[in-house]
């Protein structure tokens, strides 16, 4: 056996003695040869006679001289083991006290005690608030990687009470495990067993606390047996105790961090929320009030005033284009939340998968992607009022639990632990027959009885007509002062043009050709709009033979058909049919597939 330390090197060796003196067999008591710092070599035989004791054929005084050397020197061999192990821990405890995190410990670990204690590699186990133990640092020396259980076995969280564990927590001191013997006492916990059938032997497992509570295991393990004395488990005993610090340091520091990741979140998600707020300003309060001054929309402006004051779920019912969010605001902005966020969601702009996600939030971790936690649209909501548009192409499965959350009126985030109690006034719109949709199955009728609670029906343009000058006129000085013209207003012909137009995609297409027409006129007056071609023939006289009445419907699809034909079958894109329309291009294919309109019968007979 080899000890070394910084001062010395000793290399000795006890071997029994079997050598006979004076014919008398010697006792079993060990010869010793003695190498001090490599450079000379003493061998002393001792044995015991019945007459005195002689050491190689030395006097007895002289033995005695002798073995007391040894001894001496035995004693002066311990205490320096002693005097370096102390030296090593003071070295080990200030290493580790600057450590910050989980690599840093482990390569202060490695670099001064694996060639000292001999192991291959090492593990460190937490306890939870649960009480069980989850692997908090591991060494990626292991030849555990391959095993198809060592991902489960470092993610699992162990029962203290295993057995194993157990017996490490009752002891006073580290407990060494032969893993051949132990393994067929009792079936081995899942991270002996993976390290043992990857060739670890030998395990010493040390506890270590913080406040006379236990806060951890430290696993040592070794692919050869080895003898360990008393003397090391006090020593591994010691490094335990100055490990329960720098763990509970790294633990704190890692909440630190994770403190600081979510403040600056939510750093993050208010500005999110200024740059969401400055995008509802700019896009959606261009429009100082509503409109219009028909009797129709008389009868909107008083649902409007009696509803708003309510807390009560709104259903907003009408064509694309027909100004549903602008109703919605107005009723936000008109009750007693309009200081708190109206929070908007395009169901049908939103992927099936992240439709949860966006309403509900998801906490960090939760799912592939989710790098930090998001708040739903839910939460941002909270004593506001949540805008769900397009209501009607909210995927089944999210159905229910939209329902599930206005009943109970509570969220619960994706990998979240609880749920989270909201106050939110919803306002739904949608520019399908809900009816419909209930009676082929598309939607729920449960969650529509839900939300019918207050519905609001919005006529389109051309049911109200009357309201067509004053929209062109409101939108060409609009869009005048934006593009910094001087007009001064829109001739007899344009206007009549615009009344006699049926305008399928409604107020939306003709702030979208006001708008062109603006922009291409080069005086003061607005003396032409321009209107899509197959119209502008009709809007030029209001008389037509009986034969040519037909319904809206024959109407819609021959108009749809004809700009089809006129975009070579293009729907999506700058100058493609749903553009010229005015409308969504998801709601021109709705439309075609609705009037049973076939795009390759429109490439074909071009």
């Amino acid at each position: 056996m080899k000890k070394r330390y910084p001062d010395h090197d000793y290399d000795w060796q006890l071997m029994p003695c079997t050598k006979k003196r004076s014919g008398i067999p010697a006792m079993h008591v060990p010869n010793s040869t003695l190498r001090t710092n490599g450079t000379r070599a003493h061998t002393v035989s001792v044995a015991a006679l019945p007459d005195g004791i002689a050491i190689d054929g030395r006097a007895p005084d002289t033995a005695y001289l002798l073995y007391a050397r040894v001894a001496v020197f035995l004693a002066r061999e311990e205490m320096l083991q002693m005097q370096y192990q102390t030296s090593l821990l003071l070295s080990f405890s200030s290493a580790i006290g600057s450590v910050r995190n989980q690599e840093e410990l482990l390569h202060e670990i490695n670099k001064m005690l694996k060639t000292v204690i001999g192991f291959n590699h090492t593990v460190i186990g937490i306890t939870n608030d649960d009480d069980t133990i989850s692997a908090f640092l591991l060494d990626p020396a292991t030849g555990s990687f391959n095993h198809p259980e060592y991902k489960e076995a470092i993610t699992f969280k162990y029962a203290s009470g295993d057995g194993v564990i157990e017996h490490v927590i009752a002891s006073a001191m580290p407990v060494v495990f032969d893993l051949d013997v132990l393994s067929k006492a009792i079936p081995l916990p899942l991270y002996l067993r993976v390290n043992y059938e990857t060739g670890i032997r030998q395990a010493v497992m040390a506890k270590f606390c913080k406040g006379g509570q236990v806060c951890g295991i430290w696993l040592l393990l070794f692919e050869q047996q080895q003898e360990i004395p008393e003397s090391t488990l006090h020593f591994i005993a010691g490094l335990a105790n100055q490990l329960s610090i720098a763990v509970s340091n790294i633990v704190a520091n890692n909440k630190i961090n994770d403190q600081l990741i979510e403040i600056n979140n939510y750093k993050q998600q208010l500005e999110d929320e200024k740059l969401y707020l400055q995008q509802e300003i700019d896009t959606n309060h261009n429009y100082t009030e509503i409109v219009g001054d028909s009797m129709s929309m008389k009868r909107i402006y008083h649902l409007i005033e009696t509803v708003a004051p309510s807390h009560s779920t709104v259903l907003i019912l009408g064509e694309t284009g027909t100004g549903k969010e602008l109703i919605a605001r107005a009723i936000h902005n008109n009750s007693p939340r309009k200081n708190k966020l109206m929070v908007k969601v395009n169901c049908a702009a939103l992927p099936a998968n992240l439709v949860e996600s966006e309403l509900f939030g998801h906490e960090r971790g939760s799912f592939t992607g989710a790098t930090e936690r998001r708040v739903g649209k839910f939460e941002l909501a909270n004593e506001g009022t949540l805008f769900l548009d397009e209501i009607g192409e909210m995927p089944p499965d999210m159905q229910v639990k939209l329902l599930r959350v206005l009943q109970e009126r509570e969220i619960e985030r994706i990998g979240g632990k609880g749920t989270i109690k909201v106050n939110v006034r919803i306002i739904a719109a949608t520019n399908r027959d809900l009816e419909e949709e209930v009676a082929a199955g598309r939607f729920r009728r449960d969650l529509y009885y839900r939300l019918n609670i207050f519905p609001i029906s919005l006529p389109a343009l051309r049911e109200r007509s009357e309201d067509i000058p004053l929209l062109a006129a409101y939108f060409v000085n609009r869009f005048a002062r934006e593009a910094g013209k001087k007009m001064d207003g829109l001739s007899n012909k344009v206007l009549q043009d615009l009344c006699n137009y049926s305008w399928p995609g409604n107020i939306r297409e003709l702030e979208h050709l006001i708008e062109r027409s603006v922009l291409l006129t080069k005086g003061t007056m607005l003396k032409n709009v321009y209107l899509p071609v197959t119209q502008a023939v009709a809007a030029g006289s209001a008389d037509f033979a009986p034969e040519e009445i037909k319904t809206i419907s024959d109407a819609e699809r021959d108009h749809i058909f004809k700009v089809l034909k006129y975009c070579n079958g293009r729907v999506g894109g700058k100058k493609g049919a749903a553009d010229l329309l005015g409308i969504p291009s998801s709601t021109l294919f709705s439309k075609m597939k609705k009037l049973g309109i076939r795009r390759d019968i429109i490439q074909v007979g071009k």
